[in-house]
């Protein structure tokens, strides 16, 4: 079997060394792309993504909205005849997306981002209330969806102190490995 190889530098060298994944294994099929919820709702569908990683066009990528319109419903993994995991893919390009100066993602997918990453490095999981707040702290769009808050306080969807782990520490252990490695943000 004949390896392909990347060239270093490249955005598929570094979605290899992340992941461990070969974007070149991809031939473009579209069964991703078919089977895909969210493609009538992105400019860049799953095969067109994994096209732009194996040309190297690192910007174009970064700064479309539709890495982080992905649900990571992992339909494209599971339809891929050659088992190129376009979902796995997708969720490190989001996180290059974050760490280089290149990638914009939209202001309230940073925000949203940062916020629930906050959470689960705090607590050890999401804690939903802190997420919105945070989350409407960051955008500034506090009175948005004001009118939500009593129905879901009411069918108990927001408590107001979050319930942590028992293995927080592990968590927080974790986060500070990635970002030692310069993988997530401070």
């Amino acid at each position: 079997m004949e390896q392909h190889k990347t060239r270093p530098n490249t955005l598929a060298a570094e979605i290899r060394k992340r992941t461990g994944l070969n974007a070149a294994k991809c031939y473009q099929c579209g069964k991703c792309s078919a089977g895909c919820p969210m493609a009538e709702e992105t400019t860049l569908r799953p095969h067109d993504i994994l096209r732009l990683v194996q040309r190297n066009q690192r910007k174009k990528l970064l700064i479309d909205d539709s890495l982080w319109l992905c649900l990571t419903c992992e339909t494209c993994s599971a339809r891929c005849p050659n088992e190129v995991h376009p979902a796995r893919i997708i969720d490190a390009l989001r996180e290059i997306a974050l760490v280089v100066p290149e990638g914009i993602p939209p202001r309230d997918i940073r925000a949203f981002h940062k916020g629930f990453l906050k959470q689960i490095r705090r607590s050890g999981r999401i804690f939903e209330f802190g997420l919105v707040a945070g989350f409407k702290m960051r955008t500034g769009k506090l009175f948005n969806d004001v009118g939500q808050f009593p129905g879901m306080l009411s069918r108990g969807k927001l408590a107001f102190s979050p319930h942590r782990i028992d293995g927080v520490d592990d968590v927080r252990r974790i986060f500070a490995a990635c970002q030692a490695a310069g993988e997530v943000e401070p």
